[in-house]
């Protein structure tokens, strides 16, 4: 370009802007443009065409592999039924009805088969053994794969809907004796584990049988319906819209079908297997990926000879000039701004911190009063207990039976010992770890707590039912801690079932890989569970209790490594569970505590 030589130095940047364009250097930006654009779409087009192919390849590959996955998995389970029908153990258990050891052999086949369970039916169809001890007593007399195995000779299989998404895949075989049909074994394959491994490598594949419902889909909402119909489920208001933006930009490629908001290509195969066919969806977004990726550097080559074009042939270097002082204002302003921003957090930071200090000395008050409710809850059932004795031991001395008022004086005794260890305890609660703890027989802390509460249980008339286990159940920890957490649950327990007209406790204590310990009542229930466990948080009248029990009880068990769990029983009433680890066999474990109770609440050892 030519500058006259008129205007000062000062507007010649302006100048510059304004100079219009050489014919030269427009030739050549069109001739680039059409260069570029004559090449991108002819890339587009070829890579468009040679990956969405390969794509087609290798979901074919896919789809025969998921075919032999699913082949190989109902073959492996076909010839199950036929073997278990002829186990002399399982024949022998439904001729003589005996099943208390079968559930435990079908978990050892299902263990060594990989098999989804395992059921044995007696020809009423009522499971009488399975591997999962949930479906036990369960009625099938009126599915199908129990009617068809009676009908038939051979195996059979069936793929029956159930509640929720999802179908029930099964083979069964009848079991005969002498001829004659005495039940029917059940073999349910676990195909759902395959939608799993699917979900992660295609957009979405679904399994039809030979009706075409769809009975395996990574899409939950496709299970029980044809293809057409599962399809259908996006808004047709939209499909026309991603039609004409699919079309635009993939011409060469039209969708198979829609999934979700863009075009999808179908891939179909069959299995081998009872008509059943397999199909997937897999978008051109890995296509579309591919593609652009080229197509950038494509446009970035373009760019880049545009750039060098534009800086050889203008010489507009002051207006570049001008607009880095522009942008270096610009940041100036800007680092400004973000320093008075960082001066005003500063000065909230502190203000937040007075208002911290604030708020620890209101939690200090609140503890305070926390531990002064935890106190009067925690002594009110020791001080009831004592009333009661004291009552019964005055009785006794009336009437001269001496010995017996002396046995009432001991127990008032120990009464006052836990008086004080509960208050030692909760001197020591906001130094915790300093409890010395001690081999526990949980058997011997159950029957000593139950006899702590024998008065109220007697006065109130409960059927007390305890299922101890006859071997020492052993826990590390503080018995009287624990005992402390036995005697808030029976409180609870009697509480609840204070407008019933039989109120019954259920106490079962039991020993696996942990110390369970349930205690079952036939109450209302418990309305909100999830405060249940919160300080403060009661159902009962005013003056009947402050809501402490059971938080002091979690925190205990929870110092104890363990933890306390609450539900609604199935007949209803509440359910609460206390599990704690569970100690050593070899470990020094006291002798159990002597038990002496009515009938109503005479514990029995669980066989």
């Amino acid at each position: 370009m030519t500058l006259s030589s008129g205007p000062s130095s000062k507007n010649r940047p302006r100048l510059l802007r304004a100079a219009p364009l050489t014919w030269r250097l427009r030739v050549a930006l069109a001739v680039l443009a059409l260069l570029a654009v004559a090449t991108i779409g002819v890339t587009n087009r070829a890579l468009t065409h040679q990956f969405a192919e390969a794509d087609r390849n290798r979901a074919a590959l896919r789809l025969a592999l998921y075919s032999g996955n699913l082949m190989s998995e109902l073959r492996r389970n076909a010839v199950v039924p036929q073997l278990l029908a002829n186990d002399a153990t399982l024949i022998g258990a439904l001729n003589s009805g005996d099943f208390s050891q079968s559930s435990q052999r079908l978990i050892s086949f299902v263990e060594e088969i990989g098999s989804a369970s395992l059921m044995l039916l007696d020809m009423d169809g009522r499971t009488m053994a399975s591997t999962d001890r949930n479906r036990l007593g369960g009625l099938h007399r009126n599915d199908g794969y129990f009617v068809d195995a009676l009908r038939s000779n051979n195996t059979v299989f069936r793929a029956i809907s159930r509640e929720g998404p999802g179908f029930v895949f099964a083979y069964s075989r009848k079991i005969e004796f002498q001829n004659q049909a005495i039940g029917v074994i059940v073999v349910e394959v676990d195909l759902q584990k395959f939608e799993f491994a699917w979900a992660g490598i295609a957009d979405a594949v679904l399994v039809s049988d030979s009706e075409g419902t769809i009975i395996l889909s990574t899409e939950n909402r496709w299970r029980g319906l044809n293809e057409a119909e599962a399809l259908r489920r996006a808004p047709a208001d939209r499909a026309i819209d991603r039609a004409i933006q699919l079309t635009s930009d993939w011409a060469v490629l039209p969708p198979d079908a829609y999934l979700g908001r863009e075009g999808v290509m179908r891939t179909e195969t069959r299995v081998p297997f009872r008509g059943w066919r397999i199909v997937s969806f897999s978008t051109y977004s890995g296509v579309r990926e591919r593609v652009n990726t080229v197509l950038a550097l494509e446009i970035m080559g373009f760019a880049i000879l545009a750039a060098l074009l534009f800086y050889g042939l203008s010489r507009k270097t002051a207006l570049r000039m001008a607009l880095f002082q522009r942008e270096s204002a610009n940041l100036r302003e800007l680092n400004m701004r973000l320093q008075r921003e960082i001066a005003e957090r500063e000065r909230m930071q502190q203000s937040l911190a007075v208002a911290e200090q604030s708020l620890a000395q209101s939690s200090k008050l609140a503890a305070l009063g926390e531990m002064s409710a935890a106190v009067s809850h925690e002594l009110n059932q020791p001080l009831a207990a004592m009333k009661t004795y004291l009552a019964g031991a005055r009785l006794l001395l009336q009437r001269s039976r001496s010995e017996e008022a002396m046995v009432a004086f001991l127990r008032i005794d120990d009464l006052i010992e836990r008086m004080g260890a509960i208050t030692k305890q909760l001197k020591s609660y906001a130094r915790k770890g300093a409890d010395e703890l001690h081999p526990v027989d949980m058997a011997a802390a159950v029957t000593s707590s139950i006899s702590m509460m024998e008065p109220q249980l007697k006065s109130r008339r409960v059927q007390m039912n305890c299922m101890l286990p006859e071997d020492p159940v052993v826990v590390l920890g503080d018995r009287m801690r624990l005992e402390q957490v036995i005697i808030n649950l029976l409180r609870n327990a009697l509480d609840a079932t204070r407008n019933v007209a039989t109120p019954t406790i259920d106490m079962i204590l039991a020993s696996g890989e942990t110390v369970s310990l349930t205690v079952r009542d036939n109450g209302d229930g418990v309305e909100d569970l999830s405060a249940l466990f919160e300080p403060f948080y009661t159902t009962k009248q005013p003056g009947d209790g402050v809501g402490l029990g059971l938080a002091i009880s979690s925190g205990i068990v929870t110092d104890h490594g363990g933890r306390l769990r609450a539900r609604n029983g199935e007949q209803g009433g509440a359910v609460f569970e206390m599990q704690l680890p569970l100690l050593e066999a070899d470990a020094d474990v006291s002798s159990r505590a002597p038990f002496v109770a009515s009938s109503s609440t005479q514990p029995t050892a669980a066989k």
